[in-house]
């Protein structure tokens, strides 16, 4: 029979002092080391048992008497940092509205912490060559298949890590024999522990950074730029909003690479419909510069940067 799963989804989080929220869903375990790791966060906890919270007073999370599988989490949409819930998809009955329907409570900035079995571990194999299946009331997964189900549930950046447990015996010996792939020891790999993002990285320091409002408006006028609509009015809006905001070359050097199509477009229109922020749109494309792609990358922003150089700030 397969062991009970240890309770790690807390290594993927680092100790701060922020003021976060944290939910915790039936795996109520979490919550006093969660408490030690962030003295400062807003931790709630759902559970299905109105009695859950026993062993656990003083450690000042609110708690809410909910199943996930049946009803919807009382909180608002974008309002949580975290969620954390072991072996969460693999008790529901429709996993993927269920991720799907966690994610929308997220932030941008906000991941989904969970762990699933491993349906390819030895014992489960081992099992089934004896005859036997003990989990006809839960789900279980393999590691391709539930990363796939979690992207198909609005999380765009999926990270997992193994929690194994090697056999005493030669059966995975056996079943390579018999024709079984072990990649990266994945039929010693007993749970998946899984860190799901709304965001990627990248895009997840960005949103972080201003209100959702200044993010849609910054994207809003960076677009109307790109493509010539109203490019004059809409540039002047732009510097603008750059200096009411608080912008900077590097923020927005990294919002024109993650949001601008036609780069190209979008720095000849501005140029051409700028003045003296010539030396801000140098910068920005210097920012561009430290952090290109590819050589490609690198040489077409060189030969912008000569223009705007050469036409002395009329480029």
């Amino acid at each position: 029979m397969a062991e009970k799963i240890k309770p790690e989804l807390l290594g993927f989080l680092r100790p701060s002092g922020l003021r976060i929220r944290i939910l915790v869903v039936e795996s109520l375990y979490y919550l006093p080391e969660l408490r030690r790791m962030f003295p400062r966060a807003e931790i709630l906890a759902a559970a299905a048992e109105s009695d859950a919270m026993d062993g656990y007073e003083g450690l000042e999370a609110a708690f809410s008497c909910v199943d996930y599988r049946q009803e919807r989490l009382p909180f608002e949409p974008e309002s949580l940092d975290y969620i954390l819930s072991d072996l969460t998809l693999e008790q529901a009955g429709n996993p993927q509205d269920i991720a799907a329907g966690f994610s929308m409570f997220l932030k941008q900035t906000g991941s989904f912490l969970t762990s699933f079995r491993n349906i390819r571990h030895w014992s489960v194999l081992e099992e089934l060559m004896d005859g036997h299946y003990y989990h006809v009331a839960a789900r279980l997964y393999a590691k391709t298949e539930f990363e796939r189900l979690l992207y198909a549930s609005y999380y765009k950046n999926v990270t997992v890590r193994p929690q194994r447990r090697r056999a005493d015996s030669d059966i995975v010996e056996k079943l390579m024999a018999a024709g079984f792939a072990n990649i990266h020891d994945d039929m010693d790999t007993e749970f998946w522990l899984v860190k799901a993002d709304r965001s990627m990285p990248e895009m997840a320091l960005l949103k972080s950074m201003y209100t959702k409002e200044q993010r849609k408006a910054l994207a809003e006028y960076l677009h109307r730029i790109e493509y010539d609509v109203d490019a004059a009015r809409q540039s002047r809006d732009f510097w603008a909003f750059y200096e009411e905001a608080g912008l900077f070359p590097d923020y927005v050097a990294s919002f024109v690479k993650q949001a601008v199509f036609h780069p190209s477009w979008f720095f000849r229109r501005l140029r051409m419909e700028s003045g003296e922020e010539c030396e801000t749109v140098l910068a920005i494309l210097a920012s561009m510069r430290e952090n290109a792609s590819d050589s490609a990358e690198i040489r077409w922003i060189d030969e912008r940067i000569d223009t705007l150089r050469a036409a002395g700030g009329n480029g």
